[in-house]
């Protein structure tokens, strides 16, 4: 496939961490070739440090010699769902922990990654879960980065990963990744005190493409998260009856608002990350929106979906003031660092539903049986309860219309069930393969505030019933 160029921030590393800004122009081209590609290591010297030229190691020796391309108008990328790479994790480090269940049997129906042990980087918060499926043709490997946090880390989100061979047992470290065969804490909050993401980040999405330029041998992991600053935002939301959070913590009673912006990491490994700097002067990919606007507060959650050349789509919630819902409005972008907004494109429900104060935590996928996108969200009910429910749109942009007045999944129905409290934060992955279902990873909380991810299954191709997951059929 002929590579075309595209503009963007990009990583070197260097000795130290301060290096100045710079913009070059980086050639992307298709990473999906018929030899299995061989997964390369990079290391920053530290994971929290922010990088603004790229150079990975084990380059080809044949760079781009063409210096004087202009930017493409048109760039081309293309996701890669089955990346046949070479398994990093072949090598198990000592410190990963398989995923384990506290509660009862009959209290934890769907829960496959409850909080870790004490004394982890995950031991008192999880979510966020972004969960990814790599088939081959020997195996079948599992990714999930996830947000949690630890006794002491004052209450600070970090993203970690955990790894499974059929995404219901998972892997997990107790502390930071060392190497590429490592699980565990992969990217902290930064160091600069200028930057949007000083106070928590959650991974929003992980898009994997390659760059010509850099002429690597294998694709680069592209990771869109939220970052969240100390900056505090005033908001008067008494008359809803709950506290409007952002981040969200359910196990939390206190109504805290932080500034929040969407942000950009990349990584050879998936566990190795650098920072990517956007256009706005705090390092983020855009800024909030004007006063009045509907995104004037914060943006969160941000979810990437390539829908062809030159055309990635990102969905994004805030809290839209004037109506008083969270809403989901979406951007825009040609290369995936300059975005462009195109306004809100769902708010609240009908009075009465399980979403009529508002839909938050976009999910957006394509589906490849008839083109469609699904998104899946997280409906705020009038009492603040969450749940999730679906909604559907021909060409992913404004046309979406709500699948069900009743969300797909709702709350435990057992009263100290693991997630009876609230459901939230969905992650769809659509099976491929003998096997014709979807599964819906989510964040749940129960009744003691405790919370962990969960995953339901469909009903076979019928996207509008899940159930939680009980077991294999044998």
């Amino acid at each position: 496939m002929e590579a075309v160029s595209a503009t963007m921030k990009a990583i070197n590393f260097p000795a130290t961490s301060t290096v100045p800004r710079a913009t070059v122009s980086i050639t992307v081209a298709s990473p999906w070739s018929q030899t299995k590609l061989n997964m390369l290591t990079f290391y920053a010297p530290n994971p929290n440090t922010r990088f603004s030229s790229i150079c990975l190691p084990r380059c080809s020796t044949k760079p781009n010699t063409d210096t004087n391309n202009e930017t493409d108008q048109n760039p081309t990328f293309e996701p890669n769902p089955s990346l046949t790479t070479e398994n990093p994790s072949s090598a198990v480090s000592d410190e990963v922990i398989p995923s384990s269940s506290n509660h009862p049997s009959s209290l934890s129906r769907g829960l496959v990654l409850d909080l870790g042990p004490v004394g982890s980087w995950d031991c008192t918060d999880i979510g966020s879960p972004v969960v990814k499926r790599f088939l081959s043709d020997e195996e079948e490997r599992w990714y999930m980065w996830y947000h949690g946090v630890s006794t002491d880390s004052q209450g600070s989100d970090s993203i970690g990963l955990a790894v499974s061979s059929n995404g219901v047992h998972w892997e997990r470290g107790k502390g930071a990744v060392k190497s590429s065969a490592d699980v565990g804490l992969v990217m902290s909050c930064g160091n600069d005190w200028w930057a949007f993401d000083t106070q928590s980040i959650r991974p929003g999405e992980v898009v994997i493409m390659s760059s010509a330029k850099v002429r690597a041998s294998s694709a680069v992991y592209w990771l869109y998260y939220t970052g969240y600053s100390n900056e505090k935002v005033d908001i008067s939301a008494d008359s809803l009856g709950f506290k409007v959070q952002n981040p969200e913590n359910q196990s939390s009673q206190t109504g805290e608002v932080l500034r929040s912006l969407p942000g950009l990491a990349i990584s050879q490994d998936g566990r190795h990350w650098a920072r990517i700097e956007g256009e706005h002067h705090s390092g983020a990919l855009f800024d909030v929106g004007s006063e009045g606007d509907w995104d004037s507060l914060f943006i969160s959650s941000p979810q990437v979906v390539f829908h062809g050349n030159g055309d990635l789509r990102m969905y994004y919630h805030s809290f839209d003031v004037g109506n008083g819902v969270f809403s989901i409005g979406m951007a825009r972008s040609r290369d995936g660092m300059k975005w462009i907004k195109l306004g809100k494109i769902m708010g609240g429900g009908p009075k009465g539903c399980f979403d009529e104060l508002g839909a938050m935590n976009p999910y957006v996928v394509k589906n490849k049986k008839d083109g469609n996108y699904v998104m899946a969200y997280e409906g705020v009910g009038a009492d603040g309860r969450r749940s999730i429910g679906l909604a559907m749109s021909a060409e992913g942009l404004k046309d979406w219309r709500r699948v069900e007045d009743e969300a797909v999944l709702k709350l435990a129905t057992m009263e100290d069930g693991w997630d009876s409290k609230g459901i939230g934060s969905p992650c769809l992955v659509e099976m491929d393969g003998d096997v014709d279902e979807w599964r819906l990873y989510y964040r749940g909380i129960g009744s003691s505030g405790r919370c962990g991810i969960g995953m339901a299954v469909s009903d076979g191709s019928d996207i509008t019933r899940f159930r939680r997951w009980k077991g294999f059929q044998v």
